[in-house]
């Protein structure tokens, strides 16, 4: 926040929205900005229609008097869209301000064939869902997209993303934006819908932590798929990385000789993620071609199944006690297709063998909560903390006119 007597528009949504102050005397107190200046502030917060009152606060004074009115931020003004791209399955949903799932879409899409495409497709899903929803195009401020590679955020596009195959450097934001107007009819617009991309991952993480653990200052997400990837939340804020690249962990070389899809030989994921516990199966005869598939088989009982994903905890736990003795978490969970009981199995054996004592005294290993929807609440949860984040508020305010 600026300094006291300076507070603009956004940081007054801000103490809003956080419940630091939810009344206008409050308002005042915590920004030092006279009753008037307060209140001509909230007006512009008013007619943009993010801001309404609530119910009567209690009296605060003894000599009694009319309950202050309180303040809260109006989700219902405008929706999210967001989107979580896997290998071979997408899962698509629109939101409400505050994360609530309004209506949701899974089905397959292959990430190889390509981000024109992908992202077309997806405009499509986008446009059915909000007519599920009961919402309008113009209702939505901005898009969220989880993918399974790293991501540069400051300009949305994937880094040399190993199973990511033409998706290198593309102008992912521009391209769903477009496919987002050409499918609902917004192409008027007077400004395209935002759209933010990042790691899934690091949505998972956001979105469990946010969810699930929000006063846990460090907090570790691995998703096992068909690869492995890492989200590192910190003080309530993605850890990514100089330029996207944080968490990459299915890339720690583990001494192993098997070929990864990177390129490069003896990585963690070639030897302890989804896929690679499916061609294992696969050279012994089991019907599997995916992570997914793995997991069809644990939920099954397939003995074979569990044994390898047990195996494959112990390789991913014994990476782990690294990745726990460097950032000495509070919560690490275990996310994705292989995220069952053999497979934590395996991660505890050899995380507490390996990590010291103090490093994991007050670690708690957890499974997803929110299972398939995690990368889509993160990513939610990442355009609303941007489009509404203070120092964007008044560019947002200025643009609508008020």
């Amino acid at each position: 926040m600026t300094g006291r007597g300076q507070a603009r528009a956004g940081d007054l949504l801000e103490l809003v929205r956080s419940g630091r102050a939810t009344t206008r005397g409050a308002l005042q107190q915590a920004t030092g900005l006279s009753r008037a200046t307060v209140g001509q502030r909230l007006d512009r917060l008013f007619r943009a229609g993010w801001l309404r009152e609530g119910a009567g606060g209690p009296v605060d004074s003894p000599l009694g008097g009319r309950p202050s009115i309180t303040l809260e931020f109006d989700d219902a003004h405008a929706v999210v869209l967001a989107a979580d791209l896997d290998t071979r399955h997408a899962r698509a949903a629109v939101l409400t301000l505050t994360g609530e799932i309004l209506a949701e879409h899974g089905g397959t899409l292959v990430i190889e064939d390509g981000p024109d495409a992908v992202l077309g497709e997806l405009g499509g899903w986008f446009a059915e869902l909000l007519e599920k929803a009961g919402h309008r195009p113009d209702e939505v401020c901005g898009i969220g997209l989880a993918v399974p590679g790293p991501v540069d955020s400051e300009t949305g596009r994937v880094v040399q993303p190993p199973i990511m195959p033409g998706w290198d450097g593309y102008d992912i934001r521009s391209r769903l934006a477009r496919a987002f107007t050409e499918h609902t009819g917004e192409g008027a617009r007077a400004r395209p819908v935002p759209v933010l991309v990042d790691n899934d991952a690091n949505l998972m993480a956001y979105g469990e932590q946010r969810t699930g653990h929000p006063d846990c200052s460090a907090f570790v997400l691995v998703k096992v798929s068909t690869g492995i990837g890492a989200g590192v939340v910190v003080d309530g804020s993605i850890f990514r990385g100089v330029d996207g690249g944080a968490g990459d962990i299915g890339h720690i070389r583990v001494g192993a000789e098997a070929l990864c899809r990177c390129g490069s030989y003896g990585c963690l994921a070639a030897v302890a993620s989804g896929g690679a516990v499916a061609r294992r199966l696969a050279e012994s005869g089991v019907p599997a071609s995916s992570g997914s598939d793995v997991r069809d088989l644990l939920a099954a009982g397939h003995p074979e199944a569990a044994a390898l994903a047990r195996e494959a905890g112990r390789r991913v736990g014994d990476v782990l006690a690294t990745v726990v003795t460097l950032l000495n978490p509070g919560v690490l969970m275990i996310a994705g297709d292989l995220a069952g009981t053999a497979f934590l199995t395996g991660v505890r054996e050899l995380l507490y063998q390996r990590a010291l004592p103090r490093s994991t005294a007050h670690l708690d290993v957890v499974t997803s909560r929110l299972g398939e929807r995690a990368a889509l609440v993160g990513a939610g949860a990442l355009v609303v903390e941007h489009l509404y984040a203070p120092e964007r508020v008044e560019e947002r305010l200025l643009a609508l006119g008020v």
